[in-house]
């Protein structure tokens, strides 16, 4: 059984091919204007990785902003159940999952199979997502990529007392200008983030597990600075960034095995 998923987010698209349970292809670009170029790209990176053509992928399963607008999928599903399902496939032992994405934030909490008991949602701020770490970057002058290792290198304890993006970019360029070390501002940056993606998941009550996922798990520095604030260790995941398309694939998993026909297979071949 050869499967795929497809996650199209905000920031990035995201593919993954499984075969018989097992990853054999991902892939993952930055998503452009349109959803289905975006998709598109990401797909023709799984196939190259797992050395197939696209009329290989029995079912393929979409989610994330862009879902209904991926022409080679048979089915979509909600980001929130794929998360989960994806998450629990990662790290059995995981109940409830951080995901910051690119333009939003959410906290899962599911069961053992997967399934969503509870979320909470945020895609009204950009604070406490990615664009909020790529905005501040860019006004340091740095790579974003650069950010989680600079925060490690942190001396000195900073708070950040802005929430909102365009008064938090005031401030920190105001403590560059008093002579603050990058290192300290990217350190408070990652606090103040990770405040409010932990407020979320306390709102759910933390049980159990927790592990981080989206491409900001990525960023070691977020990664401390989240579970500093929820004051657990979080669970690390192999492929955070990919859990979205990797939960969708395996609701392709559950498609081809209760019977379901693939409605893009013409398309596909």
């Amino acid at each position: 059984m050869i499967v795929a998923g497809c996650d199209v987010g905000s920031l990035t698209a995201k593919a993954v091919i499984m075969q018989d349970g097992t990853i054999i292809g991902t892939g993952v670009t930055r998503s452009g204007a349109v959803a289905e170029q975006s998709a598109n790209a990401a797909m023709a990176q799984a196939l190259t990785q797992a050395g197939l053509a696209l009329s290989a992928i029995e079912y393929c399963v979409g989610t994330g902003y862009g879902r209904k607008k991926i022409a080679f999928g048979d089915a979509v599903e909600s980001e929130i159940a794929c998360h989960a399902k994806g998450a629990v496939w990662q790290a059995p032992a995981v109940r409830m999952l951080v995901d910051i994405g690119g333009q939003d934030a959410k906290a899962i909490k599911f069961d053992s199979n997967g399934n969503v008991l509870r979320y909470s949602y945020n895609d009204k701020c950009a604070s406490g997502t990615g664009r909020f770490l790529e905005v501040i970057a860019d006004a340091l002058e740095i790579d974003v990529e650069a950010l989680g290792p600079l925060s490690r290198q942190s001396t000195e304890h900073l708070t950040l007392s802005n929430q909102c993006v365009v008064f938090a970019e005031t401030e920190i360029l105001s403590l560059v200008s008093e002579g603050k070390e990058v290192a300290d501002i990217v350190k408070a940056l990652h606090y103040a983030v990770a405040r409010r993606a932990a407020a979320m998941a306390r709102s759910l009550g933390v049980e159990g597990e927790v592990a981080m996922t989206g491409g900001v798990a990525l960023n070691a520095g977020m990664f401390d600075a989240l579970g500093a604030a929820l004051g657990t260790v979080l669970t690390r995941v192999p492929h955070p960034q990919l859990n979205g398309a990797l939960g969708a694939a395996l609701f392709a998993v559950d498609a081809v095995g209760a019977g379901a026909p693939g409605a893009a297979s013409a398309a596909r071949t």
